[in-house]
């Protein structure tokens, strides 16, 4: 495919936006637009030879898509969408992005990159344009059998995408695009994907590395952290090791009095220091090792769920009254300014304590009684000790309301089935006629809104699975879906709203008129006032809406419903939804197999 430049007569020396002949579609363009297509041919002045760009269509948190048109050689004109990423970006994302368009893109509904075009920090990417109607335009208009090709043809673009080994983890009905007229379906934006562990694109696997390098080398600096923060130890009572340690003769030292002799003052306690400090680090006495017992026997009859919980080092030790007590304080004090090795030693020389962690850059010891929890576990409410820990690095990438419970729950192993999930949401919303269905403000509430729909046993036993503990302060039961999209979609009532009793139908009816009369906007008190109208049945009658008229409407929509498809819905689509909102990801169902579903059994 080949371009031929199109700002030529028209354009100036800064490469101006409108041309001659574009000044009518510009027209409508607000200021803030124009501005920002103008600020773009600066940032990249390469734009301005080949494309016009016309408007801009889309806005994201890392990207903004505008709409360009480009003269092509045989004469035809294309428009293409063009989208420029954020000068922030990190290079290997947009690398990875640009990777995932052109080995995955181009086929089975998954759009693909034509071009793409970069001057210094500005990255523009450009892909063809497919005319759209938003989901959230078109939702109360659509037919079963629209919904139902919709979702088919979503399946295949993820079990395209998913045979790559790439997470989507932004499907949403923004990033999955649909013409009625045409019956085409584009997945675009994959500036958040990620790859599994085979994934085929070499990209993804460094921004997998990178995030697992951000997230999993945590925890073997948590004790270093934990050192930093602890609260600082009273000083104690001596400050020189010349005190700690008087220079006379011992039996573990006993070549210091030769030594005191024939050196000076200075000399004689730097020998002693190090001579301690070499005593104390290769042969640790006994009498220390007992009090340090002691002092941390208070700790351990306290529960403590997992280690680097407290760091030992920061309890104040008690007040030295021997010599090996005042060795320990020196030891404790100087194990700051020694080199890794020998405070590794250290630490293993003191023998296991049950939550004692390894300090450097080792992992933590794992070797920890499963039987002690913290005071909080499995109830609704955080102790301090799990308040001071490093929160858990977890991917989190997505669009609220669309994210998978192991996502909200921050579980680290996450994979394509976070995809499928939010395809079920989708489908959830279509079936229901309600876009978005779930909007939430943070992570917990959006899972408390899974827990309405899908139950919080069945949502406590599925994070169950996967290593997560849920606490919910009352059962919520599950709900069947068909029930819940019909009744959504005005097709079975409410169980909110009361059925009267067959002998009541005249007070229900005057109650209902009554309650009609409060909220119609057409109602006029004033003129009933002056027609003495408030108490004549006839002209209360005249100024609320007809009761067979109310019904002749209700009749109307469900004939328009009925029309649409959504009188015979079956079986297989609401057995399809429970498979794609599966709680447990390791039971949800795959692209691959939600193809191979009978509701899609003649396509």
């Amino acid at each position: 495919m080949e371009l031929s430049p199109v700002c030529t007569d028209s354009t100036s020396t800064e490469g101006c936006v409108i041309k001659q002949d574009g000044g009518r579609r510009r027209s409508k363009v607000s200021r803030d637009v124009d501005i920002e297509i103008e600020n773009l041919y600066k940032a990249i002045p390469q734009l301005a030879k080949v494309f016009r760009i016309t408007d801009k269509i889309g806005e994201g948190t890392f990207s903004s898509v505008f709409l360009g048109e480009a003269q092509m050689h045989d004469g035809r004109r294309a428009m293409f969408a063009l989208k420029h990423l954020i000068p922030t970006s990190h290079p290997t994302r947009i690398a990875a992005e640009l990777q995932c368009l052109t080995v995955a893109g181009g086929k089975e509904s998954v759009i693909g990159a034509t071009y793409c075009f970069r001057k210094e920090d500005h990255v523009v990417i450009v892909m063809p344009y497919m005319e759209h109607q938003a989901i959230v335009d078109i939702i109360g208009s659509l037919t079963f059998e629209e919904v139902r090709l919709y979702i088919y043809h979503l399946m295949k673009a993820l079990r395209h995408v998913h045979q790559f080994g790439i997470i989507h983890r932004d499907i949403k009905p923004n990033n999955f695009l649909y013409n009625r007229k045409s019956n085409t379906y584009a997945l675009v934006d994959f500036g958040l994907a990620q790859g599994t562990a085979d994934t085929q694109i070499e990209l993804l696997k460094v921004v997998r590395q990178r995030a697992a390098l951000k997230g999993g080398g945590s925890m073997g600096k948590q004790d270093t952290t934990q050192r930093s923060k602890a609260p600082p130890r009273p000083p104690p009572k001596t400050t020189t090791a010349s005190t700690s340690l008087p220079p006379r003769p011992s039996t573990s030292l006993p070549h210091s009095s030769s030594s005191s002799s024939t050196t000076s003052s200075s000399a004689t306690r730097k020998a002693l220091v190090k001579k301690a400090r070499c005593v104390s680090t290769t042969v640790p006495t006994s009498a220390s090792r007992t009090n340090h017992t002691k002092d941390l026997s208070g700790l351990r009859k306290q529960p403590r769920p997992v280690f680097g919980e407290r760091n030992l080092n920061s309890c104040t030790p008690a007040a030295a009254t021997t010599k090996p007590a005042a060795i320990k304080a020196e030891l404790v004090k100087s194990s700051k300014t020694e080199d890794p090795a020998n405070r590794r030693y250290c630490a293993a020389g003191r023998g296991p304590l049950p939550v004692r962690t390894q300090s450097g850059g080792q992992k933590p010891q794992r070797a920890v009684q499963q039987g002690l929890t913290c005071s909080c576990y499995q109830s609704d409410r955080v102790c301090n000790i799990c308040m001071s820990r490093k929160p858990q690095v977890a991917p989190r990438a997505g669009t609220p309301g669309f994210r998978a419970p192991e996502v909200l729950t921050k579980c680290p192993n996450q994979g394509t089935a976070i995809d499928v999930w939010s395809a079920g949401v989708i489908l959830l919303s279509l079936l229901s006629g309600r876009y978005p269905f779930f909007k939430a403000s943070d992570d917990l509430i959006a899972l408390t809104q899974i827990m309405t729909i899908r139950g919080s046993r069945e949502t406590i036993r599925a994070a169950k699975a996967f290593g997560k503990a849920v606490a919910c302060s009352r059962e919520l039961p599950r709900q069947d879906l068909r029930t819940l999209c019909e009744t959504l979609r005005g097709r079975r009532p409410s169980p909110d709203e009361v059925t009267p009793l067959p002998e009541a139908n005249r007070d229900s009816t005057s109650t209902r008129l009554h309650n009609i009369q409060d909220a119609t906007p057409t109602h006029r008190p004033a003129e009933q006032h002056k027609d003495g109208a408030g108490e004549n049945p006839s002209s209360l009658s005249s100024a609320l809406p007809n009761q067979q008229e109310v019904r002749n409407s209700e009749t109307d929509c469900k004939v328009e419903l009925d029309e649409r498809g959504w009188d015979r819905v079956p079986d297989e689509a609401y057995h399809l939804l429970d498979r794609l909102l599966d709680l447990n990801p390791g039971t949800r169902m795959t692209a691959a197999q939600a193809l191979q579903h009978p509701l899609f059994k003649d396509l």
